[in-house]
């Protein structure tokens, strides 16, 4: 069996997107190149920061066609990580609100990718 383990987003300056998630993540990266860094996570899985120049092949188009999520497990989580985030001047691109699956809300990295926080699957 074949599990995915690695994310890779592609980002306009990978020095930038490293102090972005050094502060996000709070955690260093494992890799940490001019063209490529990653962070390991919990769990085995990967985080790499691709300078978008320098992806082979090219990628076709750009722009937030998905999400990066973070299941915080908690009564009350999802609304403290929100005001955390908020308080660190993160751009919020959805407030915090409540839909069908738990309260959510998105914030962006430097590059606009979304990066999404609600409560873990039921």
């Amino acid at each position: 069996m074949t599990s995915p383990n690695l994310i890779i987003l592609y980002v306009k300056d990978p020095a930038e997107s490293v102090g972005f998630y050094r502060g996000l993540l709070g955690r260093e990266p494992v890799a940490n190149a001019p063209n490529f860094a990653a962070f390991a996570l919990d769990g085995g899985f990967t985080l790499g920061l691709w300078r978008r120049s320098s992806v082979e092949p090219q990628p076709s188009a750009l722009g937030n066609r998905g999400e990066m999520a973070f299941m915080v497990p908690g009564e009350g989580s999802v609304a403290a990580r929100y005001q955390e985030w908020r308080g660190r001047g993160l751009p919020i691109a959805q407030e915090l609100t409540q839909m069908d699956f738990g309260q959510t809300f998105v914030v962006l990295d430097p590059d606009g990718h979304r990066l999404r926080v609600c409560e873990p699957d039921q």
